[in-house]
Parts: C-alpha cells; structure tokens; sequence
C-alpha cells in the first residue's frame, strides 16, 4: 500500500492503527473510571455505561494487537517482553476484577475487594502504558480520518456498546448479585438499618481513625471577622433528621437516617465562594457555599451516635456526593474567598 510516494506495508499500517486505537480505548477507560469515582449523581450512570463498553472495546481489540505483541517479542527479544507482559497482566487483571464485581460473583479476594483490585492494577497499568507510547510513538496522519478508518472505529464503538447491553441484560436476567448494583456500580453494604452493626469502615487512602475525646472534642468556626468554638453537646442540640445515601467508591452504599445540624446554621457563607471542612486527621474537603444549606455536620446515624470509626463525634454528609467528599471527625468549619474547586480532584492523603 502506498501515502504519498512513500511505500507502506498494510501489516505495518494495520498494526500502528490497533495501537492508536488500543492508546484511544485505554484514555476512555481510564477517563471514565476515574470520573465514576467523582460522579455522585446526575451523569453516574452514563458514566458507567460508558466506562463498562471501554473494557469491551479492549477485549475487541486483543485479536489486532495479539499479532503485533507476538512480532514486537521476536523482534526484540526479553527487554521488550517483560514490561508487555507486565502491562498485559494488569489490563487482564483490572478486566477480570472489574467483571467480577459488576457481576456480583466475587466481590472479595483475601483482605482486598474486587474494586480494589479493579482500580490498583488499573493504576499500576498507567505507567507500562505511558512507556509503550513512549517507546512506540505513533504520529497521527490525515489519512487517519478516512472513511474506512471511521467506520472501524464506529464498529468498535458499537460493538463494544452492544456487548455491555447484552452483559447488563445477562446480569439482570440471571438474577446475579450484580443485578442489585446502585447506578455507580456500588452494592448496598449494609443488612440493617443500625448502622452500628454492619455499616463498612473504610478510610480514604492513608487515613487512620484518631483518638478523640468527646468531652474535650471542639467544633471550630471561622468566619469572616470571627472565630468561635462549639461543643459537641451544642452542635447536637441543633440536629434535624435527613436521609441520605453515602456512596463509596471501594464499592459499596448505604441509604442511613442521618441527625446534625446544617452548615448554614453553624456558618455565615454570604459572600463566601466555598467552605472547607477539615478533619482531626488533617484530612480536608472545599464546598461551593451555596451548597451549605443541603450539607450537614451529623452526630447521630440511625437512631444511635455515630461510632468512632464512622466519624464520631462529628462527620458531614453530603448528599449525592460520593463517599470521599463525606469528612470524618470534623473539628473545623471555614468560609473561604478561594473557588471550591480550588483543590485536587481526588484527596491526596
């Protein structure tokens, strides 16, 4: 096959496509994982519709790219082998997790979820990716808009789209524990209404549960010109009832009767652009301060106080926010000119 006066072999071509579309695939499926994990409601389930038709598109492609690994491995011998083999095994693992848990048929493997494991060795497969564009660079051509190159990248779309529809409906039809899946893809994670007896304890990342006093615990509140301390005695005064579901992104949720007092009631956010709640632990989530009115620093969950490890003595809950965004232990309350999302997508710590 022949660009221009330049003489191209169809395999050559055939195999520097499938790795565009592989790099393609791989960005959508990243890129919708990662906002799966921010969507708490609204676009959640047109997220995850499309994150589920990225792995089959991954799985459409293996025949294209199988060819090309095995000519690259002869070529070039172990250097090349062992971070493609690498790179492989986490994309299969993070595949075979992610189907378990949408399934429902595994959700655990020793002290790890199958999200978990879904998500880490995504993450891990990050770098080998970014290392096999790097050593592959793949420049893009006018020729890449061809029809037929459209129409391929249509069939992948489509196909990849019918297979979860077909993989959803199987899902449903069956009965599996997967049919039961929130919109995120999180499973209820608790039997009862006592949060206190089986509600998941789960931390963001490096966060550990602290020790806290409850006689000596203090609510700080900053606001424009003052500054001003509540007692947990105070705070529970002010508690008003709200049901709301906390959704986590380790794959669970949990629908709770939730008691606190809203943050428009402990702060003056006129003026303000965002509000910042802090945690004993240092951890910390921004709010846009119109959102104030629909937060709450709770004290109480179904009925009963909020243990230690689901925040006590104080936790904000946030409506339709995932879990992450639901502070533990909360110790400060701050009105602050700074744009809420003024702050790294996800926490850092």
């Amino acid at each position: 096959m022949t660009i221009g006066t330049v003489a191209v072999p169809r395999m050559a071509l055939a195999g520097r496509m499938t790795n565009v579309a592989l790099a393609v695939v791989l960005s959508i499926a990243l890129g919708t994982g990662a906002a799966a994990f921010a969507v708490g409601t609204g676009w959640d389930r047109w997220v995850a519709t499309v994150h589920g038709a990225a792995g089959f598109g991954l799985l459409l492609i293996v025949p294209w790219k199988w060819p090309i690994v095995r000519r690259g491995t002869r070529r070039r011998g172990g250097v090349w082998a062992a971070p493609a083999a690498v790179f492989a095994f986490l994309v299969v693992t993070s595949l075979a997790a992610g189907a378990a848990h949408s399934t429902g048929l595994l959700r655990t493997t020793g002290p790890l979820t199958a999200m978990q494991v879904h998500v880490g060795a995504a993450l891990l497969a990050v770098p080998f990716a970014i290392w096999h564009v790097l050593a592959r660079p793949v420049r893009l051509r006018r020729t890449d808009l061809s029809r037929r190159t459209l129409l391929r990248a249509g069939g992948i779309a489509a196909g990849s789209l019918a297979l979860y529809g077909i993989s959803a409906g199987a899902i449903d039809l069956t009965g599996a524990p997967g049919s039961k899946r929130r919109s995120t893809g999180s499973f209820d994670g608790s039997a009862t209404p006592t949060v206190a007896d089986d509600l998941p304890v789960t931390q963001w990342l490096f966060d550990r549960v602290p020790a806290i006093n409850s006689a000596s615990w203090r609510l700080m509140v900053v606001e424009a010109d003052e500054r001003r301390e509540l007692m947990l005695e105070a705070l529970d005064a002010m508690r008003e009832p709200v049901e709301a579901t906390i959704d986590c992104t380790g794959g669970w949720y949990s629908t709770q009767t939730w008691e606190g007092a809203r943050l428009d009631r402990l702060i003056d956010t006129a003026g303000a652009r965002s509000v910042v709640v802090s945690s004993e632990t240092g951890y910390s989530r921004r709010f846009p301060a119109r959102d104030a009115p629909r937060l709450w620093l709770a004290t109480r969950v179904g009925g009963l106080p909020l243990q230690l490890e689901h925040g006590f003595p104080a936790r904000l809950v946030a409506p339709g926010r995932r879990g992450f965004w639901w502070v533990k232990w909360v110790t400060r309350i701050e009105r602050s000119d700074e744009p809420w999302w003024w702050q790294s997508p996800f926490p850092l710590r």
